[in-house]
């Protein structure tokens, strides 16, 4: 018998003779509910525990390879486990770090509270123990996620040495317990004129705007993007109004400062930068059209001068949530470049989860290089769903990338069973 039949018969035989079902409630019970001061919940918990361990315990009994399948019983449905024998057969590699967007990725506002779900943090730890590294990818400032993650994994975690935080996407990576290497300025590697650039935009883009958008907008936190969000709730129509607002006004002092760069006429810039993002980007093609701001310029015709520095230059538009100018020369890919190089990660194979365009670039990158696979909750952007299905499709529900590691979970598992 092959390898592949071996271990689908094993899986087939653990789920059509065991209780699983039963088996993964105890399990979640115990691992999301650590016993409290409460004697009736203490009694209640240690009953749990107790059957939890009968039950694994009769599943080892009975295979030669029982540890691991226990494991697997006790945490993922026969579908994850059948999934994951899958991903097995297909990458014949367990997953050796993880790669997280956080923002509608791990949590979601629109069902978890905005916080990260017990059950996933619960995993998280685990895997952290079972030595996978993690790395959290992020487009938020370094100091917010600091302080979830604490919260949330504890700051022995955080502090362990094996975590690192990509922020800003991809403009600085913090790895704590790796001495002078433990803060990266990767914005410091660009060259004088970008820098300079982005100093300009960061010190006029709310002095100089408009009145609606002063007080519709704040300027997020960042050390180096420039990163408009709205005063309102994200998604609404004012939100949406007021970033599509924002996005034309960026891209005016985006025009302004590379005219001086490339000492062209301010009018002439901004209008060549609109036709260039334009053309890059079909949502804020639709933003300028509406706005009545598209210019009628071919994005083909760009003066060379201009295209060179637009081409380094990133313009981000998300509906209703944020108009942002960061670098090309710095994304989340750069980052976790970074990250894995001061984590001691030569030869990774991680799972990279996200749902934006920022994202995309790090699955894309996994892929291209045979390092990861990748996982999107069903709300993420149509071009990151489009990878993932047609990748491992992976794709889970809003709020559940508990799903996900399940299954990574059963994969790690399935590859001791060799």
């Amino acid at each position: 018998m092959n390898r592949t039949h071996d271990r689908y018969d094993l899986l087939y035989e653990l789920y059509d003779r065991f209780d699983t079902r039963t088996l993964r409630a105890y399990q979640t019970f115990v691992d999301v509910f650590p016993p409290v001061d409460s004697r009736v919940a203490l009694d209640h918990w240690q009953d749990a525990e107790s059957a939890l361990s009968e039950s694994k315990a009769e599943i080892r009994e009975s295979f030669d390879r029982g540890e691991p399948l226990a494991t697997i019983a006790a945490h993922a449905s026969r579908d994850e486990a059948f999934t994951a024998l899958d991903l097995c057969e297909r990458h014949g590699r367990p997953v050796s770090a993880f790669v997280l967007d956080v923002d509608e990725t791990l949590r979601s506002a629109g069902s978890t509270d905005n916080e990260i779900p017990r059950e996933t943090l619960g995993f998280l730890t685990e895997f952290h123990e079972a030595g996978v590294p993690i790395v959290i990818c992020t487009g938020q400032t370094l100091e917010n996620v600091k302080g979830f993650l604490i919260q949330g994994l504890g700051s022995e975690i955080f502090h362990s040495g094996d975590l690192s935080v990509v922020y800003e996407a991809g403009t600085g990576a913090f790895t704590p317990g790796h001495g002078p290497e433990t803060k990266q300025l990767l914005y410091e590697e660009l060259d004088e004129t970008i820098q300079n650039i982005f100093y300009r935009l960061r010190s006029d883009v709310l002095s100089e705007a408009p009145e609606e958008i002063r007080r519709g907008c704040h300027l997020q936190g960042n050390e180096f993007n420039v990163t408009l969000k709205p005063n309102f709730e994200i998604g609404s129509a004012d939100a949406t109004h007021v970033i599509d607002r924002a996005l034309v006004h960026q891209l005016r002092l985006l025009g302004r400062a590379a005219s001086e760069a490339c000492d062209a006429s301010e009018d002439d810039a901004t209008a060549w930068a609109r036709a260039f993002y334009a053309d890059a980007d079909p949502e804020i093609r639709t933003v300028l059209e509406a706005e009545g701001e598209l210019p009628d310029r071919s994005a083909d015709e760009v003066p060379d001068d201009l295209r060179d520095l637009f081409e380094r230059i990133d313009v981000a538009y998300y509906e209703g949530d944020a108009a942002e100018i960061g670098s090309r020369e710095l994304n989340k890919v750069v980052g976790v470049e970074a990250a894995f190089d001061v984590l001691g990660l030569d030869d990774p194979f991680a799972l990279v989860m996200g749902d934006s365009k920022s994202d995309l670039r790090v699955m894309e990158w996994v892929a291209e290089n045979d390092m990861g696979i990748a996982a999107a909750p069903e709300h993420a952007s149509i071009d990151v769903l489009d990878h993932v299905i047609r990748t491992d499709e992976l794709v889970y529900d809003q709020g559940d990338a508990a799903e996900i590691l399940r299954i990574v979970y059963a994969l790690n598992q399935i590859a001791r069973l060799d």
